[in-house]
C-alpha cells in the first residue's frame, strides 16, 4: 500500500467538493470521485477513479475516464475514497455517551445467561456516540451486548444513518456474546469459576441440543441456543487468556457450533490452534490498555496473525469509561505502525471485517451490486494529520463534516 503515502494526484481539493444535485435526483443517487479510489477489491487502487451510486448501490467503478456519470447526479470528489468502514465488534448504540444509568444498556446483570436479550430492543440510533464514529468514516456497526456476564445476549448489524433501529438495521441476530474469563466471573455467585462458566455453556448448549429439532421450542433462551445448535447464529466467544482461548476451541469441536474468538490477546501464543481450528478473530483494539486479561495485548499481534494466515478483523470493543467507544480508523492506524501492512490494516477495517461478520456480500469493499457505502479523505486515512472529510451511506450523503 506504498502508493496510500504517496502524493495524491494534483487537481483534487484538501476538503470535500460537491456539485449541487437538482431537486428531481434522488438521495440516494450519487458519484464519489478520488484521486486515489481504494476498492479493497479485485479492482485494487484505481488512480483518478470514480464510484456512481444509484438507487443506494453500486453501479459502477473504475477510471474517471471511462465511466459515464448520468447527468444531474451530485458528485464528490476527495483526494483519497475508500469503502465506508466497518467495525466488527462494538457495543456502540447501546452503550450512551453520556454515561449514565440511562444510556448504559450492553448489560444486565441480574443473570449470568441470557442469549435471549436482543440488541434491536436497546439501540438507540440518536446517541452521539453514532454520530461521531459516522462522521469518521463508520458506516457499518457489528454491535450489541457487551462483557460482565457469561452470556450477555445478541449482537445486530446496523448502518450509522437512520432515524429508527428498523431503519439502521441490516441484520438482526448476528451472533450471541459468550464471555470466558476473569471479566464474567462473580466469586459470591455462578460461575465464580472458569470450569464454571464452561459448564454452564455445556448445560445450555446439551439442553438444545436435545431440542434442536422441536419447532415448538417455547423457552427463549434454549431458543436462542438452538440457533447456535443449528449453525444458524455463531457464538461469539470474548476469550482473552490462553485457557479460555483453548476452552472456546475445546466447545466448538464438542458441539460442533461455529465460535468467532474475539479480544484474543494470548492470540499469538497459539497460532497452530487457532489455523487448525479454521476460527475467525475480531482482535482486541491495538491501543487496549494491556492489564489484566489483556496482559498479553501487543500493538504487533495484528500484524502476527496476518502473517500467520489468521483471518481477523479489528474493533473498537467496549470501554467502561468515557466516551465508552474506540474508534477502528484509529485502532488500524495504529497497527499499521506496528508491523501490519497498511493494505491489511485498511482490509481489516473494510472486507476483512465484513468477512468476519458474514457481511461481505453486502459491504467492505467498491464492487458493482454492494451498498454504496463510501468514506472520503483529505489524505493518507493513517495519517495523524489527515481528515475524514465525508461519508456516504447507501448513496446519502450523511457527513460533510471535516473530523
Amino acid at each position: 500500500m506504498n502508493a496510500l503515502s504517496k502524493t495524491i494526484a494534483a487537481g483534487f481539493a484538501a476538503a470535500l467538493l460537491s456539485t449541487t444535485a437538482p431537486a428531481s435526483v434522488a438521495a440516494q443517487d450519487v458519484a464519489v470521485r478520488g484521486g486515489q479510489v481504494w476498492t479493497m477489491g479485485p479492482a485494487g487502487v484505481i488512480e483518478d477513479g470514480v464510484v456512481v451510486i444509484e438507487d443506494g448501490r453500486i453501479t459502477a467503478v473504475g477510471r474517471a475516464a471511462d465511466i459515464a456519470i448520468p447527468q444531474g447526479m451530485e458528485v464528490l470528489e476527495a483526494p483519497v475514497v475508500t469503502p465506508g468502514l466497518v467495525d466488527a465488534h462494538s457495543t456502540v448504540g447501546l452503550t450512551g455517551y453520556l454515561n449514565q444509568f440511562d444510556d448504559q444498556d450492553q448489560l444486565d446483570g441480574s443473570d449470568p445467561v441470557q442469549p435471549h436479550l436482543r440488541a434491536i430492543d436497546a439501540y438507540n440510533p440518536h446517541d452521539r456516540l453514532v454520530q461521531w464514529v459516522r462522521e469518521l468514516g463508520v458506516t457499518t456497526l457489528h454491535t450489541g451486548h457487551g462483557p460482565g456476564a457469561l452470556v450477555s445476549g445478541q449482537t445486530m448489524v446496523v448502518k450509522t444513518r437512520g432515524n429508527t433501529v428498523d431503519a439502521a438495521l441490516v441484520q438482526d441476530g448476528t451472533m450471541i456474546a459468550a464471555n470466558l474469563g476473569a471479566w464474567a466471573l462473580d466469586r459470591d455467585s455462578a460461575p465464580g469459576t472458569r470450569a464454571k462458566q464452561m459448564s454452564m455453556l455445556r448445560q445450555a448448549l446439551t439442553a438444545a441440543r436435545g431440542n434442536a429439532t422441536d419447532d415448538e421450542v417455547s423457552d427463549l433462551v434454549r431458543r436462542a441456543f438452538v440457533q447456535v445448535i443449528e449453525g444458524d447464529t455463531p457464538l461469539m466467544i470474548t476469550a482473552n487468556r490462553m485457557q479460555d482461548m483453548q476452552s472456546a476451541l475445546r466447545l466448538a469441536e464438542e458441539f460442533g457450533i461455529t465460535v468467532v474468538l474475539d479480544g484474543a490477546a494470548d492470540s499469538h501464543l497459539m497460532l497452530d490452534e487457532l489455523r487448525e481450528a479454521g476460527v475467525s478473530v475480531i482482535l482486541h483494539p491495538t491501543m487496549a490498555r494491556n492489564e489484566g486479561e489483556l496482559e498479553n495485548a501487543a500493538f504487533t499481534t495484528a500484524s502476527v496473525l496476518a502473517e500467520a494466515g489468521i483471518p481477523f478483523a479489528l474493533q473498537s470493543g467496549y470501554e467502561a469509561y468515557v466516551p465508552k467507544t474506540r474508534v477502528v480508523l484509529w485502532e488500524a492506524g495504529f497497527a499499521a505502525g506496528n508491523g501490519l501492512a497498511p493494505q491489511d490494516a485498511l482490509a481489516s477495517i473494510t472486507i476483512d471485517a465484513a468477512r468476519v461478520i458474514g457481511m461481505d456480500s453486502r459491504i467492505g469493499s467498491l464492487e458493482v451490486g454492494k451498498d454504496g457505502d463510501v468514506a472520503m479523505f483529505d489524505g493518507d486515512p493513517f495519517e495523524f494529520t489527515s481528515h475524514a472529510i465525508g461519508v456516504v451511506i447507501e448513496g446519502e450523503v450523511v457527513s460533510r463534516a471535516v473530523r
